[in-house]
């Protein structure tokens, strides 16, 4: 993204995002380098596998554009919604085939616990999403992700936030991981 330039608008760019407080509120953005640094704040931490970094720094490098073309936005939850499924498959492989999306998600909840208050963007906004999580309200994400990938014809407006969504749900499929990797890197510090 540091590479892409984009250029001045002539108006605001609106984007449906949850802000601190409010579940569903618009953010706006006058200028695109303000606009680069919160796409930038939604990155992974670096320790997850490159591999899912990739693709969802696909998502966020369609997100930037999306400055250019607000099209773009739904693109990115696309792509974003793949990147999850990705994690959940690495993390989640099961015997031989990988569950379906939506039984992947269950697990979250179901398996693992996952609550609203793990979910950074819920606590900072509020609301829940653990219903939609687990199929209980729809749209699921798993309806939300076939929507996109099966072109929708009724669709609107972006997911509020799902993007930032996807990345929170990816850290919590690797919190496991990266806490193993926050304890490898603790043996290899020299003691004081």
């Amino acid at each position: 993204m540091a590479r892409i330039g984009l250029p001045k608008r002539p108006a605001p760019f609106f984007i449906p995002w949850p802000a601190h407080g409010v579940p569903s509120a618009f953010l706006s953005f006058d200028e695109a380098e303000t606009w680069r640094a919160f796409v930038l704040a939604l990155d992974l931490d670096p320790r997850i596998p490159l591999v899912v970094r990739a693709k969802f720094a696909r998502a966020l490098k369609l997100l930037y554009l999306a400055w250019i073309d607000s099209d773009l936005v739904k693109a990115s939850e696309l792509v974003a919604m793949t990147a999850l499924e990705l994690a959940l498959k690495d993390r989640y492989p099961g015997p031989g085939r990988p569950p379906a999306f939506g039984t992947l998600l269950k697990l979250l909840v179901e398996r693992d616990g996952l609550t609203d208050d793990q979910i950074p963007m819920i606590v900072r906004s509020g609301g829940s999403t653990v219903a939609r999580i687990t199929g209980a309200t729809t749209p699921s994400l798993r309806e939300i992700r076939n929507s996109l990938a099966h072109g929708d014809p009724f669709d609107g407006l972006p997911y509020a936030g799902l993007v930032e969504l996807v990345r929170d749900l990816i850290t919590f499929v690797y919190r496991d991981y990266l806490s193993e990797a926050d304890g490898r890197t603790a043996m290899r510090e020299p003691s004081s």
